[in-house]
């Protein structure tokens, strides 16, 4: 029985952010719901309260646990006998910290939006604070929670493709293609603020899910790389594109390539693992699917909800074999279900089941610090090789 199952219950869940127009609130409202483990009982949606008051009862919350800001919710929410049990925090980067960190301090476990913090420094605070207070914290890098993601990374692990020898990842997006600087309602656009955004959008944005995706199939971190970083579009105060090449820790050498500002590209990313003896190719706009191709044999198309694949696999797996596509929503809910996982596990003093226990957290979440904070250090010396700090 798994501990979410033995406390026979959904956890009571609280949002920090995520008002309308927010795209990702309603990702994560979704995937909170889609396996009925979690109730969203709170939230401080939005500095705004009009905006607030709006989306809670969008959110389903009653009007008295709709809070102005996040400390009168946690004051307010641990007085109460049916107070939140964990938060998810959807607001921009800048916040990420004090939010997770006052979240930790109320014993509360925590759904938090990548990346985990703006600097190496903050990322190190959170992680401290969730492994002293033992709650459960995981980092949505929502692509992780693909079936066939955790496939490839099951398949890396049993040594299908032999030594991993070389990874190549690219993470491609128009939504800086044009400038939108120039727009009516730039000035609210927090990620063209680097103070807010962080010190790089294009490493903090997509290069950290990059990054994850990359370690997390291979099963082991970047140890040094060699980056450039900076804006395609002339004038532009934040960064839109990164290239780098990079080594893992057993000598593997990668290569990536980062761009926010790709013109007429939707999305796209690739993951290919060459090993010794073949290689994985997983693309996200057919992600439903992963490529096993051996040295010594034919290729192979493996897609969600085949019986052989793997325990890690089926785990994360809604559909079997019937041909209907899953998506975004329910990768996302899978980090969700594993979530709340841990946070039961947590509340009852038990193990949680072990195929939850990949969902990425504070760990991945600092690595992912360490990783933009290289790329930036590699490209102020002219692209030098930059260890990464352990």
């Amino acid at each position: 029985m798994s501990a979410f199952d033995a406390l026979g219950r959904p956890l009571r869940l609280a949002f920090i952010g995520g008002a309308a127009p927010s795209m990702i609130g309603q990702v994560h409202l979704r995937a909170a719901l889609m396996d009925r483990r979690f109730a969203v009982v709170a939230g401080a949606l939005s500095r705004d309260a009009t905006r607030g008051e709006a989306s809670a009862a969008e959110y389903g919350i009653a009007p008295e646990r709709s809070y102005p800001d996040v400390a009168t919710m946690l004051d307010a929410e641990a007085r109460r006998s049916d107070g939140i049990e964990a938060v998810a925090i959807v607001t921009p980067n800048d916040t990420h910290h004090r939010f997770a960190l006052a979240a930790i301090t109320a014993d509360l476990d925590v759904m938090l939006d990548k990346p985990m913090t703006n600097s190496v420094a903050e990322a190190v605070d959170v992680a401290r604070a969730a492994s002293g207070r033992g709650v459960a914290l995981v980092l949505t890098h929502g692509y992780s929670g693909y079936p066939m993601i955790r496939e490839a990374r099951a398949l890396v692990a049993a040594g299908r493709i032999g030594d991993v020898r070389s990874v190549q990842v690219e993470y491609l997006g128009s939504g800086l293609a044009a400038r939108v600087e120039d727009a009516p309602d730039a000035a609210k656009r927090w990620r063209l603020d680097p103070a807010r955004s962080g010190p790089s959008l294009v490493l903090g944005d997509i290069g950290t899910h990059a990054h994850h995706l990359a370690t997390y199939v291979c099963g082991e971190d970047i140890a040094t790389l060699s980056a450039e970083v900076g804006a395609l579009m002339p004038g532009r105060r934040v960064h839109d594109y990164a290239q780098l090449r990079f080594r893992l820790a057993s000598g593997a050498r990668g290569a990536m390539t980062l761009c926010q500002g790709a013109a007429g590209v939707e999305n796209h990313i690739l993951l290919r693992v060459i090993g010794s003896e073949g290689h994985l190719e997983w693309r996200h706009p057919a992600h439903n699917e992963l490529r096993l191709c051996p040295i010594d044999g034919p290729p192979v198309v493996l897609s969600r909800g085949q019986p052989w694949l793997s325990a890690a696999a089926t785990h994360a797996t809604r559909f079997r074999r019937t041909g209907h596509p899953e998506g975004l929503h329910e990768a996302f809910a899978n980090l969700y279900s594993d979530f709340a996982e841990l946070a039961a596990a947590r509340r009852l003093g038990i193990a949680p089941d072990p195929l939850a226990t990949t969902a990425p957290g504070a760990e991945a979440g600092l690595a992912g610090l360490r990783f933009v904070a290289a790329c930036l250090a590699s490209d102020t010396a002219g692209g030098a090789w930059t260890e990464l700090e352990r």
